[in-house]
């Protein structure tokens, strides 16, 4: 057997597809022993990197007292991602991506357990936190790419669109649980320290999964090489086929304009008045919507009229994020987060499903590094206008303004680019 995984558009078999092929059903690509592994890992690994979000964010919040100082997160996210996107890509289509994984998956355990010493010892000040939230940005920009390029290789693609939903709803349903521990556990001991250290273990879940998988080596079938020139190539494939741009695109204008998470601990405190317990409830809110959609895509498999779907996806998203401004009630403002978490996952099983399969295989790992630039960069950016805008504004202004800001945006690409209103996916049937 090769080394490398074959690109499925030339219908060469790989360990997957060799695989009995599975019934039809919302869980079907749990058949993979490949997938199971990195899915239930992926799992462990979220419900800790969610209950840090929560720490990290409240942490912040009480040694500055200020909306700006949370908007600075989404600068130190960004800074790495920037710097280091399309060099990840390369490397994830030039290199085993298990093995790539394994190192970003370790460096990350390493920095969370640095926070968790640093937090219990009383030396975690405001720059500290900067710097290792821009650290484990660095470690995840070089993991993602290699992650997203790799599920295609352990799972046929007429399964794809259900591995997606799968992975939106293991990620979402560890959102629910994490920041909801997290806030239990922030109001009980008064302290980070714990959640970082649970998170830094949590990491192992990952790193064992990748040990234990079958396919040994899962990289690109042309391999590229590590060169300004490469990373080229993916930037010209992208602008090159309009679809991935504008999908890209309409990711970009939404999370930038109607990004509220960062903005949960002011309405946790000030406006709602929930603390701890209730930041975590408001954290976990658009993951309970996320989990009931997923759950309805992964039943229903393909959905039809896909470009159509995916701009009134993104349209409720803007909806329910400005009705989360205007609100001030905490069951109101609850569903209203809902309401943004399922419109969200509708979004993004079709735009995953539609770059994967737009996608040559030795192309994956750097069309994932360009596309991570628009859809971790928009929130990122997100962040830092809506903390100075609720700085200057207040926080309910920034998240009514921004969803408003939303919908309009996803309009005028709704009328500029037909193409991506009239798209819909050819049809692939299972076992076919």
């Amino acid at each position: 057997m090769n080394n490398s995984v074959v690109n499925r558009s030339h219908q060469a078999a790989t360990p997957a597809e060799a695989a009995p092929q599975p019934a039809a059903g919302p869980f079907a690509a749990l058949h993979f022993h490949d997938f199971r592994l990195l899915w239930l890992g992926q799992f462990v690994s979220q419900m800790g990197t969610q209950m840090t979000s929560v720490a990290i964010t409240w942490q912040l919040y009480e040694l500055t007292g200020a909306a700006a100082a949370l908007g600075l997160l989404g600068l130190c996210r960004l800074i790495p991602l920037v710097l280091l996107s399309l060099g990840s890509g390369v490397l994830a289509d030039s290199i085993d991506r298990r093995r790539l994984m394994l190192a970003s998956q370790s460096t990350m355990c390493v920095l969370s357990a640095l926070l968790a010493a640093l937090t219990w010892r009383g030396l975690a000040s405001v720059w500290v936190i900067y710097a290792i939230v821009t650290l484990i940005a660095a470690a995840n920009t070089f993991d993602m790419p290699a992650r997203q390029a790799l599920i295609p290789s352990i799972v046929p693609r007429e399964y794809l669109s259900n591995a997606l939903s799968l992975n939106i709803i293991v990620w979402q349903v560890a959102t629910i649980i994490g920041p909801t521990l997290g806030g239990l556990l922030l109001a009980w001991r008064k302290n980070a320290d714990l959640i970082y250290a649970i998170d830094a273990l949590s990491f192992g879940a990952v790193i064992i999964a990748l040990l234990l998988m079958r396919v040994r080596h899962i990289s690109g079938p042309r391999r590229p090489t590590v060169s300004p020139g490469a990373a080229v190539e993916g930037l010209r494939f992208v602008w090159r086929t309009p679809i991935l741009f504008w999908s890209m695109a309409l990711d970009f204008v939404a999370t930038f304009f109607a990004g509220a998470t960062t903005l949960l601990p002011i309405f946790a405190k000030d406006i709602l008045q929930v603390g701890p317990q209730g930041l975590g409830l408001l954290y976990a809110s658009p993951s309970i919507g996320a989990v009931l959609a997923g759950l309805g895509t992964a039943w229903i498999g393909r959905i039809r009229r896909q470009g159509r779907v995916l701009l009134l996806a993104v349209l409720v998203y803007g909806l329910c994020t400005m009705c989360f401004g205007l609100s001030r009630s905490t069951l109101v403002s609850c569903l209203m987060l809902a309401g943004v978490g399922a419109a969200d996952t509708v979004s993004m099983v079709i735009r995953g499903t539609l770059r994967q399969m737009i996608t040559p295989d030795e192309l994956r790992g750097r069309m994932v590094s360009v596309n991570q630039l628009f859809f971790a960069g928009g929130p990122q950016l997100g962040e830092i206008e809506a903390g100075l805008v609720a700085q200057l504004f207040g926080a309910p202004v920034s998240v009514w303004s921004g969803g408003l800001a939303c919908m309009i945006a996803v309009l005028l690409i709704a009328l500029k680019v037909p193409q991506l209103r009239r798209y819909e996916e050819p049809s692939h049937e299972p076992g076919a």
